[in-house]
């Protein structure tokens, strides 16, 4: 009798349970189709980034905390366009950028050249900088928060905080890449991956910068804000291997004689691949603020100033995801980064030569697309040189280093474009030389160091023939 008592004891619950049924049937439906975009996106996306080893060698977090700062660095560009550029008329702005031109790039420059030594000195705290670096951020978009509706002076020493700190995150994350190199992944393979990544997330974070815009000037500053503080979380949980040299190789070089790794050892392929980008990165500044005062002046044929922005904006973003995304698919062919370097500026260079030719809406969005796919692959194959050719102990010195002088490339690129007539054919000229002088300066040196590259490797398979 006791042992049917305790079988009926155990069965009752699961009566009461099955009485219950349909209406926690339905609930659970329901929760299982309101989370499952949530977690199908999400499935996805750790999918796609963890994809041919990337999860397994780290690579992955990586890319999804690159995607984080992308984000978040879109949302602190979009409170700041909208209180520098887009508020005021189109003299009043000129001289908001030009300001913001001069108090936050100059700056930049003293202080850039510091971070790349101070952080080689930590090697083996590249977690903790890349928390630190979004931390700051974090707390300088609060502070941006209550400057930005009135657009005054403290925003700029702010906006400065927040580039110093960005490109610190930068120099680390590029220093991190070879570290966390899944198998049978090239550099440019790689840095293409995360950049496509940091790309994806700035498509999706900059719609909702602009709604949050909508809902008050300080809006997309917490957006920012919130997103940093995640990408701090996600900085300390990537592999403990980012802040260890264990089984680092350090490439061969050519010197001068020094008796230990330098800055002068980069040899003339990462020279000459920066000279290159430089001249690639001050065309991205030109076009950037050339094209934002002649098309709020003169807007494309049949559509506002606003719009026509955003053709040439999407354009031009389409081409630098097209770039990446080209980036991530490349095979190790022989054709080196020297040569990707080499052929994106001349296409580029081409590009701009028949636009100020043939003058037009059409051309100008053609420009944006070729120049922004043209960068990208460039950019990418530079850090693959660095990654490539420098000591790994000055390796994050180099990083600093070229972004100092890409930084200041593009800043002397604006300043040309805010300074020159809104004559669209002169404008385009002027692109045209900017990257004509880049390729003269480059594109034979880059040519010459592959071949110098290409030379022991034809010669070893010839004797293994």
């Amino acid at each position: 009798m006791g042992h049917y008592d305790g079988v009926a004891a155990a069965r009752s619950p699961a009566r009461s349970e099955d009485h219950a049924g349909p209406l926690r049937r339905a609930g659970r439906a329901v929760g299982r189709a309101l989370h499952l975009p949530f977690t199908g996106t999400a499935k996805g996306i750790r999918k796609a980034t963890h994809a041919h080893g990337a999860g397994e060698s780290g690579l992955g977090k990586l890319i999804e905390l690159h995607a984080v700062n992308g984000a978040g660095d879109v949302m602190i560009t979009v409170a700041l366009a909208s209180t520098v550029f887009f508020s005021v008329p189109t003299d009043e702005a000129r001289g908001r950028v030009a300001l913001y031109l001069a108090i936050t790039m100059a700056p930049f420059t003293l202080l850039a050249p510091v971070i790349g030594p101070l952080l080689d000195r930590i090697p083996h705290g590249r977690r903790a900088a890349m928390a630190g670096a979004m931390g700051t951020r974090a707390v300088l978009a609060i502070m941006m928060s209550g400057a930005v509706a009135t657009g005054g002076i403290e925003l700029y020493p702010a906006a400065l905080g927040v580039l110093v700190a960005s490109k610190a995150y930068g120099v680390v994350r590029s220093a991190v890449v070879p570290r966390l190199l899944p198998p049978d992944f090239s550099l440019v393979k790689a840095n293409s991956r995360v950049t496509l990544a940091g790309l994806l997330a700035t498509g999706i974070a900059a719609p909702v910068g602009a709604g949050l815009q909508m809902i008050g000037p300080g809006w997309p500053l917490y957006g920012a804000c919130a997103l940093f503080l995640l990408g701090v979380f996600w900085a300390l949980r990537m592999p403990p291997k980012v802040d260890s040299a264990k089984g680092e190789r350090r490439a061969h070089l050519l010197t001068h004689g020094e008796k230990k790794p330098s800055l002068r050892t980069v040899g003339p392929a990462v020279l000459h691949g920066l000279a290159a980008n430089a001249a690639q990165r001050m065309l991205s500044g030109f076009l950037i603020f050339f094209l934002a005062f002649l098309l709020r002046e003169h807007p494309l044929s049949g559509q506002s100033a606003a719009v026509s922005l955003g053709i040439v904006g999407v354009a031009a973003g389409v081409g630098n995801a097209c770039g990446t995304a080209v980036g991530s698919l490349l095979r190790d062919r022989g054709h080196g980064p020297e040569v990707i370097i080499a052929t994106m500026i001349s296409i580029v260079l081409g590009t701009a030569i028949c636009t100020a030719i043939f003058f037009g809406g059409v051309m100008v969005a053609v420009l944006g697309a070729v120049a922004g796919l043209t960068q990208a692959l460039s950019k990418l194959s530079l850090d693959a040189l660095i990654q490539r050719d420098v000591p790994e102990v000055v390796r994050t010195s180099a990083f600093a280093r070229s972004e100092t002088a890409l930084q200041m490339a593009w800043v002397v690129g604006g300043a040309i474009g805010i300074a020159l007539p809104l004559n669209g054919t002169l404008g385009m000229s002027v692109a045209a030389a900017i990257l004509a002088l880049g390729a003269l300066l480059a594109v034979r040196g880059l040519l010459a160091a592959a071949r110098r590259r290409q030379g022991p490797k034809n010669r070893s398979k010839t004797r293994v023939a």
